[in-house]
């Protein structure tokens, strides 16, 4: 990022006081967690498990093949040893300077949390927690992948023998109301939102973007997304570098 669009952008976030964070499965990669719908992604899943991810993360799939969803959703979604990088590193440093007031996350890996992130609006729900859909009970995500816990690759509940789930939303479920509600109410009230690592083409969430009303709406992505003509700053460049840069100029 140039030096010019450095102090661009940790201007913009100063100066509107209350930036809000809408981000991406580009987020996640550069913590080395894969993109399932890449390019690559999608040739794995047919390849090695007969579909496409968008069924094998299915509701359908979860009710009708529970073995072959859970064989797909732990050998491609867990990343255990993944940890925070410069993007959510940086963002925490904006919530903790009061620049920041939500992180809006497309992602289920709890990096947000990790790196310090207090207000996160998992959009998608989160794999860290797991609940039977018999009877409630929660589970931390370690409790799955115990195979005592488990029948093949199905966990089952310790209390009632139900199916533990991950509590996110998979395809042909709707996103969670109080999310989506508290994600709108961030964004009105936002001067600044920035906008990383995500193409904008996965809605209904993508679609959040269009009510921000606030003065700054800043794109960071390595590709072209549908809203870069509406946007006052796009960068294309690695978004933990350009928002570390940011919060070194800022002084953070």
């Amino acid at each position: 990022m140039t030096n010019k669009t450095n102090k661009t952008l940790a201007q913009i976030i100063k100066e509107s006081g209350n930036a809000v964070f809408f981000g991406g499965a580009g987020v996640s990669t550069e913590s080395n967690i894969p993109d399932f719908r890449s390019e690559g992604g999608l040739y794995s899943a047919r390849a090695v498990y007969g579909h496409s991810p968008e069924y094998l993360l299915s509701r359908s799939c979860f009710l009708s093949e529970p073995e072959l969803f859970f064989r797909y959703h732990n050998e491609n979604l867990i990343y255990l040893d993944a940890k925070p990088n410069a993007a959510h590193i940086a963002l925490a440093k904006f919530e903790r300077a009061g620049l920041l007031s939500a992180v809006i996350t497309q992602n289920i890996d709890g990096l947000h949390q990790a790196a310090g992130s207090q207000n996160v609006l998992e959009l998608h729900g989160s794999n860290s927690r797991h609940y039977c859909v018999k009877c409630g009970e929660k589970y931390p995500l370690e409790y799955t992948l115990d195979p005592s816990n488990r029948e093949g690759f199905v966990p089952k509940c310790g209390k009632c023998g139900g199916v533990v789930r991950p509590d996110v939303v998979l395809y042909e479920e709707p996103l969670d109301d109080g999310v989506v509600q508290a994600s709108i109410e961030a964004i009105a009230g936002a001067g600044c939102m920035i906008v990383g690592g995500t193409s904008l083409v996965v809605h209904p969430a993508a679609g959040l973007v269009r009510l921000f009303k606030g003065d700054y709406l800043i794109l960071i992505n390595k590709g072209d997304t549908p809203y870069d003509k509406h946007a006052d700053l796009v960068i294309r460049d690695s978004i933990g570098r350009v928002l570390s840069d940011a919060a070194a100029e800022l002084g953070l």
